[in-house]
């Protein structure tokens, strides 16, 4: 999604106390940053933040990665996240928003310390093009570096409406040795509960088009 540049980007974000440009810096140290040892969730790609603000507002239980490259769209998931928590008259404690290249996670997490009990991506890029398709949040290169941090049983979440790009992951799925637990090809009329609905999902659900959903399990082996 292309997205102007705002001005007033760059210094809220700077002066944000839940955001870091660096995160690298925390590598091995999330946990310490948190103040906790709550099990740790993470969104791949979170945009302006909608669906990760008003999931972790509503948890105690866990902490949050919220994970995006681009500036202007954190900083309007950081204004998001702070509106959610206001409302909530909650201080924003149990999630952190940071740029960062989702092709080079290992820079920002350390493999078995910085544990993730769950990823969420919901309509990342499809990438068509065969010569595009390692670019994928959901291609083995992407899966098998997600592992590297993944505990045992923890859980992907993912959403697309793309029917290509669905059939291709569950086939990579499969390749990586994930398991899947849960699958619909058309998840407003599954009956499913518990699945907080994207500002995309809204958009394409409002379009007829069928939001495809599932949940697999990473396995140690």
């Amino acid at each position: 999604m292309r997205i102007r540049r705002k001005p007033w980007v760059k210094p809220e974000l700077d002066a944000c106390p839940f955001y870091t440009e660096h995160p690298s810096e925390h590598r091995g140290k999330w946990r310490e940053w948190f103040g906790n040892d709550k099990p740790i969730f993470m969104e791949l790609g979170c945009g302006k933040g909608g669906f990760i603000s008003k999931l972790a507002v509503s948890d105690y239980e866990h902490n949050y990665l919220a994970v995006d490259l681009i500036d202007a769209m954190l900083g309007l998931a950081k204004r998001n996240i702070e509106r959610e928590y206001a409302a909530a008259c909650r201080e924003v404690d149990n999630i952190r928003l940071m740029t960062q290249d989702i092709e080079r996670l290992f820079l920002m997490l350390e493999d078995d310390v910085d544990q993730i009990h769950r990823i969420y991506i919901n309509f990342c890029n499809p990438w068509p093009k065969i010569t595009q398709q390692k670019k994928r949040l959901t291609h083995p290169r992407q899966l098998n570096t997600y592992k590297r941090f993944l505990v045992d049983g923890a859980e992907l979440w993912f959403k697309t409406d793309d029917d290509g790009l669905f059939n291709d992951t569950l086939g990579y799925l499969d390749e990586c040795g994930f398991s899947v637990r849960y699958m619909t090809r058309d998840l407003l009329n599954s009956g499913f509960e518990g699945s907080l609905p994207t500002e995309h999902e809204k958009m394409f659900s409002e379009q007829g088009i069928p939001i495809k959903f599932l949940i697999a399990i990473h396995n140690k082996q």
